[in-house]
């Protein structure tokens, strides 16, 4: 397996959040207000220990299983550990038990059993709803439509705190496209306030799009191979 150099990691975590600070100067955000979430899928331990060394905390893992052995390998440190993968009914109790946030909750059904399942001597469990704001048949998340009622009814959840919406949009290459896409989710949340539920969270954007989501409010950027670097091919 091939390992990006901490050295490297260094470099990339500098340029990452030069483009955040650029980015929230440019379309009038606050300093500070955007947050990075590093997602780490495929990554090893090391670049996970050279990221932290940097300063960051918040990671992001796509897959149960790695997710598990990393939490293990990386007990020593104050990692904030978030699952951004699709989730399985049957997998709902790995991750209410093991990490401290979740962006991909799109059923009712679904955040039941996470809250359920948290354990009773943890903090709730943060989530974001995700919402398929492109429509597109492959990606998960609920319609715009099914916000509302799901929101409220997630909000109500005892061991769940919902902090807000996700969004994984269709990839294009349009800066005005792109924000379109966001926009329409900064705008459900928007909808959300004004009905009494407290949000604060905008997960979204990547590395290709995180100028956009700055503009339209985003205050969580997820990327992953822009602070990690290529990720290394999967072992058969």
């Amino acid at each position: 397996m091939t390992t990006t150099p901490a050295h490297d990691i260094a470099r990339r975590l500098a340029a990452v959040r030069q483009r955040i600070r650029t980015a929230e100067a440019s379309y009038g955000r606050q300093p500070g207000s955007v947050a990075l979430l590093a997602v780490s899928k495929r990554q090893p331990v090391e670049a996970l220990r050279a990221a932290l060394a940097e300063g960051q905390q918040a990671f992001g893992e796509n897959y149960l299983q790695e997710g598990a052995e990393k939490r293990e390998a990386l007990a020593d440190t104050p990692i904030e550990w978030h699952f951004v993968g699709a989730i399985q009914s049957n997998k709902t109790r790995a991750v209410a038990e093991g990490f401290d946030w979740v962006h991909t909750v799109d059923r009712l059904k679904i955040a039941r059993r996470l809250s359920e399942q948290r354990p009773a001597d943890r903090p709730p469990l943060q989530c974001c709803l995700q919402v398929n704001v492109s429509g597109e048949a492959s990606k998960s998340g609920a319609g715009p439509e099914q916000v509302h009622e799901l929101a409220h009814a997630i909000a109500e959840l005892p061991h769940l705190t919902l902090r807000g919406l996700m969004t994984l949009p269709e990839a294009v290459t349009d800066f005005d496209a792109q924000r379109a896409a966001f926009r329409q989710l900064r705008e459900l949340q928007a909808g959300l306030v004004d009905g009494g539920l407290r949000l604060d969270t905008l997960s979204m954007g990547m590395s290709n799009d995180l100028e956009a989501a700055v503009a339209e409010g985003a205050t969580m950027v997820r990327l992953g191979t822009a602070v990690f670097g290529p990720r290394p091919e999967k072992t058969p």
